[in-house]
C-alpha cells in the first residue's frame, strides 16, 4: 500500500513539473476589430459641382478569430493564423448641401502576427511585433461612391499585401487568455486613382485598429 501510495505521488508530482515546464501551448481566439481608415482629404470637380472625400473618425467592427501558438514560458514567440474584417467610413460632400454621405469600406483578410512576449507573474504578460496582412475580397463601394459623386470611373486599388505591427497586453488565467491591442499599418490600404491619366489626385489611407480577444488554449 505505501509503494502505491508513493508511486501515485510521484506521478503527481512529475505531471506538475511537466505542466510548469511547458514550453509549448496551441489554441485559439476570437473577438472584435475597431478599426478606422485615416488618409487625405480629397477634392474633386464634375460638371461645375464640387465634392470632398474626407476620413470618418468613426470606426467599423469587424470580426477577428483563427489559432494562435505560443512557444516559450517567460519569454515567448507567439505566431498567429487569423481571419479579420477590417475597415472604416469617409464623408462625401457636395459643394451647397448640407448633408453628406457616409460610406463604409470592409474588408476581409488573412492576417499573419508573430508577436514576441514577456510574461510577468503568473497572469499579466506584454507582447508586439509585426504583422502581414493578406486581403482576401472587400465591399467594393469604394469606387462605386467615387463614379457617383465625382462622374468618372476610378480604379480602385487596395493593397494585397499590407504590412503594419501589433502591441498590446494579455492575460491569462488558466487556460484562458485575454488579449488587447492595437494594430497600424506601414503602407497605404487602400490607393485609389483615377481611370483619366491626366488627374493627378488620389485618395490614399492608411488604417488602424484596436482589438479585444478572448482565447482559450488545449
Amino acid at each position: 500500500m505505501k509503494k502505491v501510495l508513493l508511486v501515485a505521488i510521484f506521478a503527481m508530482v512529475c505531471e506538475t513539473t511537466f505542466a510548469q515546464q511547458k514550453l509549448f501551448t496551441v489554441g485559439l481566439r476570437a473577438g472584435v476589430n475597431l478599426s478606422q481608415v485615416a488618409g487625405n482629404d480629397l477634392s474633386l470637380s464634375s460638371g461645375g459641382k464640387n465634392f470632398s472625400f474626407k476620413s470618418n473618425d468613426t470606426r467599423a467592427y469587424g470580426f477577428v478569430g483563427g489559432i494562435f501558438m505560443r512557444f516559450g514560458k517567460t519569454i515567448f514567440i507567439q505566431p498567429e493564423i487569423l481571419l479579420s474584417q477590417k475597415g472604416g467610413k469617409f464623408d462625401v460632400f457636395e459643394d451647397g448641401k448640407a448633408n453628406g454621405k457616409t460610406i463604409d469600406l470592409k474588408l476581409t483578410n488573412i492576417d499573419f502576427p508573430v508577436l514576441i512576449g514577456v510574461k510577468l507573474g503568473d497572469v499579466l504578460r506584454i507582447n508586439a511585433g509585426p504583422i502581414a496582412t493578406f486581403k482576401l475580397s472587400d465591399s467594393g463601394n469604394l469606387g462605386d461612391s467615387v463614379k457617383e459623386y465625382q462622374g468618372q470611373s476610378a480604379n480602385e486599388t487596395f493593397k494585397s499585401i499590407v504590412l503594419g505591427y501589433q502591441a498590446g497586453v494579455g492575460f491569462d488565467i488558466g487556460k484562458l487568455n485575454i488579449d488587447l491591442r492595437y494594430e497600424g499599418n506601414v503602407n497605404d490600404v487602400v490607393n485609389v486613382k483615377f481611370a483619366d491619366a491626366n488627374t493627378a489626385s488620389k485618395f490614399a489611407a492608411k488604417g488602424n485598429s484596436l482589438q479585444a480577444t478572448v482565447g482559450f488554449n488545449f
